[in-house]
């Protein structure tokens, strides 16, 4: 299916920078990571805190041109349409977890984990319920004011429920808020995420709640900029509302910290906020100025146009080629240890890998680009 040849170069540069840096995020070639490329370890903010909430504000741009296919359709189709995307992209959720846990062992044995033990929610996950809601709202809700008021309720909802349910010495806390009770009493541990050494999930149920207000946000920037095109108005506009959020996001972080793990409603301000200041300048450099002459851009646009599809190649590539072995290594860890670490020892070795991994997720988005295939889920 050919592309909208009417969408923004920027908003498929900015999709596409934030495909980019959440494939190197998540793929780094060692324990020890390059130092901006880590994640907060609770309170507090990093560039890479920035990469998956920009990802939920992307697809809300989209959306803004999506929903425009539903004209003329009946709300029963639209319903169907939209929770049939959801459920796709929950199934490749679930087929990649299930690829994830084959494990081929150095003595040619085989094995497969099990049902018991799979992880329910995560980032395909939280991507498929905020695409879910945000879109129905937005269809269904035509008043503005009406889903500007249920995004703040989301947001001051969300602190009000951590206060009242959760530890009150420590409401929260990674294992001592609310949210992290409702996601042991509805999963039970052994289907969270382990990767903080504890059964702790950070998409988990309750935090899904103010990650919807990001596709929201997004959804109306995507409108806006439709609306007003390329003009001084259009950027000086979406810089007050970032600066705005920004302000709120600080003035919030006194009550309710700033926090990617827990999603908190200061979080979703800063990254709205940063996503708007970001795009603007987007606008200004690619579309305004037209400094894409050297066709920078075109690198980014190549991810921009297949971001699902390219995000999910890099799960599929990493499992797949974790089954092969080279001298008691899989062929990841041997990139890694005799190639990139040799080059470079420590973190920027790391990088490297990150980069390396990224660029081969960018040939498999260009492959697809070059043949004019645009996979839609």
């Amino acid at each position: 299916m050919e592309q909208n040849t009417n969408r923004f170069i920027s908003l498929d540069v900015f999709r596409g920078m934030t495909i980019c840096f959440m494939i190197i995020v998540n793929n780094p070639g060692s324990d020890i990571s390059f130092a901006p490329l880590d994640h907060a370890k609770w309170f507090g903010f990093t560039p890479t805190d920035l990469v998956f909430p920009s990802f939920l504000f992307a697809m809300g741009n989209a959306m803004s041109f999506a929903m425009k296919k539903f004209a003329g359709l009946s709300d029963t189709s639209v319903i169907l349409k939209i929770v049939k995307r959801s459920v796709l992209i929950y199934l490749v959720f679930v087929g990649l977890e299930w690829l994830g846990s084959i494990q081929h062992h150095l003595d040619g044995s085989w094995s497969i984990g099990t049902l018991s033990h799979m992880r329910i929610l995560g980032v395909l996950p939280r991507i498929a319920l905020c695409y879910l809601f945000a879109a129905l709202m937005v269809y269904f809700i035509k008043s503005n004011n009406a889903i500007i008021i249920i995004s703040i309720l989301l947001l001051v909802g969300y602190q009000v429920v951590l206060l009242i349910f959760g530890d009150p010495n420590d409401p929260y806390g990674m294992l001592t808020n609310a949210g992290t009770y409702l996601d042991k009493w509805v999963m039970g541990d052994a289907h969270l995420y382990h990767g903080e050494g504890v059964a702790f999930d950070p998409e988990g149920i309750l935090s899904t709640l103010p990650s919807i207000v990001n596709v929201i946000c997004g959804y109306y920037a995507g409108k806006f900029i439709q609306e007003k095109g390329k003009t001084y108005e259009t950027i000086s506009k979406l810089l007050l509302f970032g600066f705005i959020f920004i302000f709120l996001a600080l003035c919030w972080n006194m009550s309710f910290p700033i926090a990617k793990k827990l999603w908190t409603s200061s979080f979703v301000l800063l990254t709205v906020g940063i996503d708007l200041v970001l795009i603007s300048a987007l606008i200004y450099v690619v579309e305004m100025r037209a400094w894409n002459k050297g066709n920078w851009t075109s690198f980014f646009e190549t991810f921009g146009r297949n971001p699902l599809a390219i995000y999910i190649f890099g799960d599929f590539f990493g499992a797949v080629v974790g089954w092969y072995h080279f001298d008691k290594m899989n062929f990841n860890e041997m990139m890694s240890e005799k190639v990139f670490q040799v080059i470079s020892a420590g973190a920027i070795g790391s990088l490297l890998f990150a980069i390396y991994y990224m660029l081969v997720c960018w040939v498999f988005g260009k492959i697809l680009d070059k043949n004019k295939v645009y996979i839609r889920v």
